[in-house]
């Protein structure tokens, strides 16, 4: 089947766990097959395009599949606050997404950004959610400090090297990838390359480490083979161009909101069907930082896709299907 075509979905207003009033919001939502729900969550910079590979399989597995343009992104809405993106406005969104489509419980997938939304989901709304899927993504435990100390640390404290921390100062960003959408992309959605080469380009300034390709994307090394059709492409870039980077780097500005007040996220076990998938070549996302998921889920199963970077879904599509498909069979099917 083609990847279906989008509908607009309106979801009303209401309040957040936090006392915040949240306006109605309307989102573009592909949805197609019958069966459980199962609702696909992108990433940064991403859209629900990214997970075009995976309707078929999943589909033909036997679910119901809904894959959204998350707040900020693509032909959704992009609201203005900084925090109307913080991590219950997320998540709120998603449960809120089922209410409409009138589906009691889902199992949620999510890949990088939509990755740490659908971990906290179980937490912060454990009543709609029946199992999870992180791709690349990790539950991680709780940091020990305000996350964008962390970043900066990394980089001795020289923000303007570790792109999260870059991301925090708002219009710096924009005002540097607004206009660069199709060098972005032909960047940085690419192939994986081996962790030596990551490595390598990470440290080589003899200024030390260098996590920001972002700010300087003239010069940044191209690697990786292209992962994208010319058409897949302008999806991509022509999207961006118009709507610019704002509303998805806004995720990024409420890592510290999200820590404090959110701060079971990463403590509180999650007692449901878990399922993760490791890339062995991504290097924002690596393998290793999910050896401690067992203590925080019981129930999980952990798979790897070897020689895959960082856009998994894209880059492995037919491997990532099979572990999918098969667990969710195993664990959900009808």
């Amino acid at each position: 089947m083609p990847f279906p075509a989008p509908r607009r979905i309106t979801l009303p207003a209401r309040r957040s766990a936090t006392g915040d009033a949240v306006p109605a919001l309307t989102l573009s939502v592909h949805d197609a097959g019958r069966g459980p729900a199962l609702v696909l969550c992108h990433g940064w910079p991403e859209l629900a395009y990214s997970w075009r590979h995976q309707f078929d399989a999943l589909v033909a597995a036997g679910f119901r599949v809904i894959a959204p343009d998350q707040r900020g992104f693509g032909a959704s809405d992009r609201p203005a606050p900084i925090r109307a993106y913080d991590i219950h406005h997320l998540t709120g969104d998603l449960v809120g997404l089922l209410d409409v489509l009138g589906i009691e419980r889902a199992v949620f997938a999510g890949h990088d950004w939509g990755g740490f939304v659908v971990w906290a989901l179980p937490i912060l709304a454990p009543e709609r959610v029946a199992g999870v899927i992180g791709v690349n993504t990790p539950y991680l435990p709780r940091a020990p400090i305000p996350p964008t100390q962390l970043f900066r640390a990394l980089v001795n404290n020289r923000s303007e090297r570790h792109y999260i921390a870059w991301f925090q100062e708002p219009g710096v960003a924009e005002g540097v990838l607004d206009t660069r959408a199709r060098l972005l992309f032909e960047k940085i959605m690419r192939r994986g390359v081996d962790p030596a080469t990551m490595q390598r380009r990470v440290l080589s300034d003899p200024d030390g480490p260098d996590m920001n390709p972002f700010r300087r994307l003239e010069e940044v090394e191209t690697l990786g083979e292209t992962l994208l059709t010319p058409a897949e492409f302008e999806v991509y870039a022509s999207t961006f161009a118009r709507t610019g980077f704002r509303g998805g780097i806004n995720w990024y500005r409420n890592f510290d909101r999200n820590w404090e007040t959110a701060p079971e996220v990463g403590v509180a076990k999650i007692e449901l069907p878990c399922l993760m998938v490791t890339a062995a070549w991504d290097w924002a996302l690596r393998p290793e930082f999910a050896a401690g998921m067992p203590a925080l889920c019981p129930d999980l199963e952990l798979k790897g896709i070897e020689r895959c970077g960082h856009w998994t879904q894209q880059e492995k599509p037919d491997a990532l299907n099979r572990i999918l498909s098969d667990w969710l069979v195993r664990r959900f099917g009808s």
